[in-house]
């Protein structure tokens, strides 16, 4: 396969699609934590754009499936599948939240299970929901995430079960699934993952043969397990060249051991990039940011404590007015005041955060949804409003004021953030925690090429996690 260059470009070890870009990011950290050299796009790559990637050994797209209908996702999804499946990569990841929040109008999982295995074929579609590593678990077919100190059933989660668009009523996945899908369906428990992995093998062949599933959900709990549903995963792979599975980072997981075996045997390694990344710099962190700017469109009670914290350590907190926004005869002197606000304090020398909302119970939430009804729009339109309004202001600031480093938390935001920037791919820099890497962006704009980025989801971050992005570090 030849590269930009005229060269042979190796073919990737893994290709994956997430269908948002904080989860997107998710999986750039899994893969750059087992040494695999990385590069995430955040459009559908031109030739010219993989070419400057010839060796690396995983290439991600980050979408924005999640928020997309079914309609919208066949349009979208089928295509991109075929274009990605001409790298001939034997796993294709179709990456989703590792709390699986989906319905059958809104980001289906179902709809994007069928489209993948039409496109990519083999006996069945795997599912990987859980990820031990961010506290989330699967259990005989049930779904559990962390919040706190504290692991839920899915459908009494405190934030996913009141999710805004997705709210998770159902915490057997087989049965959501089935709300989004015909697609026949199948447990491979906990229980079938024990013993020795022959044995391991033979229960998933009889299961597939006895019962004829085109999708299998693969329980989750620990890591030893986990090891054995990616080698599975990686025996389905052998049989048909490539296999088309449906999950969280839990499948990077569960095969980044094995892949960066392969990897370190080709030179593909972290450590190694294609010449220009900064991955190697470092898993012990990166050097502090003067100042950090911070865009946060989520609404979670994570964030909200986030938001709290950084208040208290000096932060300039700005509330983005909602409604000031869709009203278009506001919208300009809005903008202007925000940027105004902002341009002072980090000209000041402090660090800002422009946000949305202060967490689940503001107010501001509910008026903002109103008013989008008021005046006519869908309550998705709320994303692109606001995302957009957000990226522009991202965008001024950073180019006006230098700024190096840059947070945005919600995957909604962080893709019309990334956007107004001219972001087509990022690399991972250093790990800081779970589920939030600082990344590397590549930007078509010199202003922003090499910007330091964090795209954060709402469950992502210790309550000083803004701290520790702007200090490169966590301690």
């Amino acid at each position: 396969m030849a590269d930009a260059k005229g060269g042979e470009r190796a073919r990737p070890l893994l290709c994956y699609y997430g269908d948002d870009f904080t989860g997107s990011t998710d999986v750039l950290e899994a893969l750059f934590r087992h040494g695999l050299h990385t590069v995430l796009f955040l459009a559908p790559p031109t030739p010219e754009q993989l070419g400057r990637f010839p060796d690396a050994a995983c290439v991600g797209v980050a979408g924005v499936g999640r928020s997309m209908t079914p309609d919208e996702m066949e349009r979208e999804l089928r295509p991109l599948f075929r274009m990605l499946k001409t790298l001939e990569a034997p796993v294709f990841h179709y990456k989703v939240c590792s709390t699986f929040d989906s319905s059958p109008g809104v980001g289906s999982i179902g709809k994007a299970a069928e489209i993948g295995r039409e496109v990519f074929g083999g006996r069945f579609v795997p599912v990987v929901a859980g990820v031990p590593y961010l506290r989330r678990y699967t259990l005989f077919g049930h779904h559990f995430a962390a919040a706190g100190d504290r692991v839920y059933r899915l459908d009494r989660h405190p934030t996913m079960s009141r999710h805004p668009v997705t709210p998770m009523a159902e915490a057997d996945l087989l049965r959501h699934l089935a709300e989004q899908t015909a697609m026949r369906s199948a447990l491979f428990s906990i229980l079938d993952q024990d013993g020795p992995m022959d044995q391991v093998k033979d229960r998933l062949d009889r299961l597939v043969a006895d019962e004829r599933p085109e999708l299998v959900l693969f329980d989750v709990l620990d890591d030893e397990r986990l090891a054995k549903v990616g080698r599975l995963i990686l025996e389905e792979a052998g049989r048909h060249g490539t296999v088309f599975v449906v999950g969280s980072s839990g499948v990077e997981y569960a095969l980044a051991g094995r892949l960066g075996e392969q990897a370190s045997g080709g030179g593909r390694g972290a450590a190694d990039g294609d010449g220009g990344p900064d991955e190697a710099a470092g898993r012990h962190g990166a050097d502090e940011a003067d100042r950090l700017l911070v865009i946060s469109g989520s609404c979670s009670p994570v964030t909200e404590r986030q938001i709290a914290a950084a208040i208290t350590a000096g932060y300039a907190a700005i509330r983005v007015p909602v409604s000031g926004l869709i009203r278009e005869e506001e919208r300009a002197k809005t903008m202007e005041r925000l940027a105004g606000a902002a341009r002072q304090a980090l000209a000041d020398g402090r660090s800002v955060v422009l946000y949305s909302a202060s967490g689940p119970g503001d107010g501001a939430i509910a008026a903002g949804r109103a008013e989008l009804a008021a005046r006519g729009y869908r309550p998705e339109d709320s994303s692109r409003v606001l995302g957009t309004a957000m990226g522009t202001l991202a965008r001024e600031l950073v180019a006006e004021l230098g700024l190096r480093r840059l947070l945005v938390a919600g995957g909604d935001t962080s893709g019309y953030v990334t956007r107004e920037l001219g972001v087509y791919a990022l690399s991972c820099l250093t790990e800081l925690e779970p589920g939030g890497p600082l990344c590397r962006a590549w930007s078509s704009d010199p202003r922003f090429d090499g910007l330091e980025l964090v795209l954060k989801g709402g469950q992502v971050g210790s309550p000083n996690f803004f701290e520790h992005v702007r200090r490169g570090r966590v301690k």
